[in-house]
């Protein structure tokens, strides 16, 4: 071959690989933007929440929310449900060169829904002796508002207002009042001295205290134990809790006593059969044996529970339901004036129900307060181990048995020496001035060794008062005979078992006020002066702050046996703290 024709070779196969290497690099380049896209989707597929698992394409791609990454933050602190967020800007790269991804929606927990239900309460207001001399109530010893308020406190937000009872946050603590003499079922007391907060009015408590009887020395008692085991109730401080507390009651029964456990949940169930309480380890197996699932068919367990009591009946002995629930009914009766009339209905047969309120979130308080009330019965709310121990132990033989029944208080102010007067809570246990005397009406029960202190601040005549005395009224204030008298207290009350009701007089006198209160008094005061701030923004107490009610409160401390007074104070700082976070939280006006 001639250099010419080799030459003619070599250029001919230069320029066919030419043309085949041209098409190879036009469709490496496409592979390659192909393979960049289906990277980026495996990213995006590897970020983004489920469903979908197939992502949109980029032109049909709904537009992310804007969402603030600290509000999210927040509200996921505020429920409980924080958890670690993906970085999109750590995963996909997000220089010029980078590709567009396809939108991803932030995945943000949603806040829980709070269906938590509280009785709406007309705080008691200033009255005019001249004008309505008589007050009426029902007695109360209850102490749920209380530990319910805790819990609330402690989970970092101040309580709603009609969640303060003012008097339930006053009886939750021990005083020291005189015992009973003789057969008598209960003692009373009072003490007069100035208010901590209005130096132009007087504190007047009326303290009750009920004989305490040991608990050997008890009747035999008739206990169904009537639990919710619906799906509602399946969270720590609900049905694991309430098992606990369970336990703590049945290690303190006595062989003389005996147990049903009744359960509901989208049905009804006799767990229990009525068992000696000697033989604490079946007892204690069939609570452990509890577990949540279902709907909440309360009506037809308190029906059933009233059935399983009727059936065990100790005739002269204790006959009581125990309900423990978060208050959430939504099968069968769910109506709230038809769950309390039917336990009204049924406390005749001679059983009476007390309630014990687990949880939050769904809490129906109103429910368990007033059934409590309707069943003859008192309300506690549980929140801890410690709170069960208080009310099933520690106060055994206050949560069994009654030493009297349909206690009323009416105190008659004399307007010669008293111009105003208010009693401080009770709101929900008013009573008309003709139901003092009436035996058909239901007022409060007193249970063994239970504590009752009722509080009024009042203004004597000639002092300045928060209305304004009438042109023509004439109220001057004569010393001699009966007119020393501020007032004249009268307590009626039924045996346990009696049927007709009894009374008890005496009169509060002028000459009883202390300018040195004792240390009960200045602590009560306290405690309603914070009842007071929580529920009405302290509308009575001036500029008696959170610091001066801990001033107070601390300087009354006393013994503290059981520690209370203490967590009290605790309570104190951290209202206080919530209630400023509260009040820089909320939005400047411009001026």
């Amino acid at each position: 071959m001639t250099p010419k024709h080799l030459t003619a070779l070599l250029a001919s196969i230069w320029l066919a690989a030419c043309s085949t290497h041209q098409p190879e690099v036009a469709t490496t380049a496409e592979g390659s933007k192909a393979e960049k896209a289906d990277n980026a989707v495996q990213v995006a597929e590897a970020v983004a929440p489920p469903p979908p698992r197939q992502p949109l394409p980029a032109a049909e791609a709904p537009a992310a929310p804007a969402v603030s990454p600290l509000a999210s933050t927040d509200r996921a602190r505020a429920t409980g449900l924080t958890k670690p967020q993906v970085s999109l800007s750590k995963r996909m790269p997000m220089g010029g060169n980078s590709l567009a991804s396809p939108a991803v929606r932030q995945y943000v927990p949603a806040a829980p829904e709070n269906r938590e239900r509280y009785q709406a309460l007309q705080r008691n207001g200033i009255t005019l002796a001249a004008e309505s001399p008589v007050s009426t109530f029902s007695i109360d010893v209850d102490t749920g508002s209380y530990s319910n308020v805790r819990r609330l406190l402690n989970g970092g937000q101040l309580p709603p207002r009609d969640a303060v009872r003012v008097e339930e946050l006053v009886n939750y603590f021990p005083y020291d009042y005189p015992l009973p003499q003789g057969k008598a079922p209960f003692a009373v007391s009072t003490e007069l001295a100035p208010t901590p907060w209005n130096p132009n009015s007087l504190l007047l408590r009326v303290g009750i205290q009920a004989a305490d009887p040991a608990k050997q020395a008890l009747p035999p008692a008739n206990l169904v134990f009537l639990v919710d085991v619906s799906g509602s109730m399946n969270s720590a401080d609900k049905l694991p809790l309430l098992r606990e507390a369970l336990k703590l009651f049945t290690r303190q029964l006595r062989p003389q006593d005996q147990v049903s456990l009744v359960t509901y949940a989208s049905g009804t169930r006799v767990v229990l059969p009525p068992t000696s309480g000697a033989r604490r380890g079946e007892i204690m197996a069939a609570i452990d044996g509890l577990e949540a699932g279902g709907a909440t068919a309360g009506a037809a367990g308190i029906q059933l529970a009233y059935q399983m009591a009727e059936q065990g009946f100790v005739k002269g002995g204790i006959n009581r339901i125990l309900l423990a629930t978060d208050g959430d009914f939504n099968v069968g009766i769910t109506r709230f004036e038809t769950l309390k009339n039917l336990v009204e209905e049924k406390r005749r047969s001679g059983v009476s129900l007390s309630s014990l309120g687990f949880g939050t979130g769904n809490y129906n308080e109103q429910l368990m307060e007033q059934i409590a009330d309707a069943g003859d019965g008192a309300y506690s709310y549980i929140d801890t181990l410690n709170e069960a121990q208080k009310v099933l132990v520690d106060e055994f033989t206050s949560t069994l048995a009654t030493v009297a029944s349909d206690v009323k208080i009416q105190l008659e102010f004399n307007p010669q020496n008293v111009q105003e007067y208010r009693l401080i809570g009770f709101e929900n246990r008013a009573l008309k001035r003709e139901d003092f005397n009436n035996d058909k009406v239901d007022a409060g029960e007193i249970g063994a060794g239970h504590r009752v202190t009722a509080l009024y601040e009042i203004t004597l005549a000639g002092k300045r008062g928060a209305v304004e005395p009438l042109r023509y009224g004439i109220n001057k204030p004569l010393l001699t005979g009966k007119d020393q008298e501020l007032g004249y207290l009268r307590l009626r009350y039924k045996a346990a078992h009696g049927e007709d009701s009894q009374l008890l007089a005496f009169p509060v006198r002028r000459d009883a006020i202390s300018q040195r209160p004792s240390e009960d008094l200045r602590f009560a005061a306290a405690v309603a002066a914070f009842g007071q701030r929580l529920a009405e923004g302290g509308k009575h107490l001036g500029n008696f702050d959170f610091g001066q009610i801990k001033a107070l409160a601390a300087g009354a401390r006393g013994e503290d046996r059981y520690g209370y007074r203490g967590e009290f104070l605790r309570l104190i700082s951290l209202a206080e703290t919530l209630a400023e976070r509260d009040t820089q939280a909320q939005p400047q006006v411009a001026e």
